[in-house]
């Protein structure tokens, strides 16, 4: 049976200007994908639930996606957070998902065309049919193509592919939303006011986007990771003003959910703080809050994401 693949290229721009410096806003977009795919293909595709088998496990093919991506690519200075991931329809039938989070400067004309060819790669290399799916997060007049056209003496190469852009969708739609995927786009809007609005009034729109999450009431482990992507990718510098965002958190759950989210974001801040060498003992350090993370009852998988020890060690304490 043959396999299929989605691709799927969400594109950062970021206005023409010079760019920001590189914080680690490509890794939390990435993480934020992976963490909300599913809700990621039913947001795009109102049928999603219909045609794909979202109770068996999602398997993220990175060392995959790594073999179709040139050395002069990853080295060329764009700025990408690469997913591939494997699932499965109702029929049983294994497809690949790519998501290729491009996140860089200006709009890039020639992205129909690495799309197309991002997509032969996978076809040439996996024989697989590959379906794209490309995600703007730029501002509202960033370019947008949906089609990468070629043609000379008659031959007509005329590839098409799936775009939505995070401006699709007024706020007031995110916001009413029950699809976790839409406070995500919904971040990625607000992430573009950086440097553009005061730290403060920035903090109260994350705020905004912090309240409409815990509306939906969704679970503890969703709720730490989604506030711990919100705090790093719409990024404000001040200690002041992260405290008291704390402190908001910290007094919205407190009745609702019992469960310390301040505390894990504290062990979360030390594991990285330790990661960039600000402190001594690393792996100590991490053992101790992957410990620590692993009593609170969180998942493996996302205290091997937080603390970055293999799962295989964490088993075992």
């Amino acid at each position: 049976m043959e396999k299929q693949t989605i691709a799927v290229i969400p594109l950062k721009e970021l206005n023409n200007e010079e760019e920001r410096p590189r914080r680690k806003d490509d890794e939390f977009l990435k993480g934020a994908f992976e963490d909300n795919f599913p809700d990621f293909l039913r947001f795009v595709f109102s049928d999603a639930d219909e045609i794909l088998d979202f109770n068996r496990e999602i398997e993220f093919l990175n060392n995959e996606l790594f073999t179709i991506i040139p050395d002069r690519e990853r080295k060329g200075g764009g700025r990408r957070a690469d997913l591939l991931a494997k699932l499965y329809l109702k029929d049983g039938t294994e497809k690949w998902v790519l998501l290729n989070v491009e996140i860089e400067g200006g709009n890039d004309r020639k992205f129909g065309q690495r799309v197309f060819e991002y997509n032969y790669r996978i076809r040439d290399k996996y024989k697989v049919s590959v379906a794209s799916i490309a995600v703007f997060t730029g501002k509202k007049t960033q370019l947008r193509p949906t089609e990468y056209l070629d043609e000379l003496l008659g031959t007509v190469l005329s590839f098409k592919y799936t775009a939505y852009h995070v401006f699709d969708h007024q706020e007031d739609e995110l916001l009413k939303s029950d699809n976790p995927f839409s406070l995500i786009a919904l971040a990625c809007q607000k992430a573009l006011l950086e440097g553009k609005i005061p730290d403060e009034e920035l903090a109260d729109e994350r705020l905004v986007i912090v309240k409409a999450l815990l509306r939906h009431g969704y679970d503890r482990q969703r709720i730490i990771s989604f506030i711990l992507f919100l705090k790093n990718f719409i990024f404000i510098e001040s200690e002041e003003i992260n405290r008291k965002f704390d402190q908001q958190i910290e007094e919205l759950t407190k009745d609702k959910n019992p469960m310390g989210v301040i505390d894990v974001f504290k062990k979360w801040e030390r594991q990285e703080a330790k990661i960039e060498g600000k402190l001594e003992g690393r792996r100590e350090e991490a053992l101790e809050i992957a410990r620590e993370l692993k009593k609170e009852g969180l998942t493996i998988e996302f205290i091997a994401k937080t603390t970055k020890l293999p799962i295989a060690e964490i088993e075992k304490l």
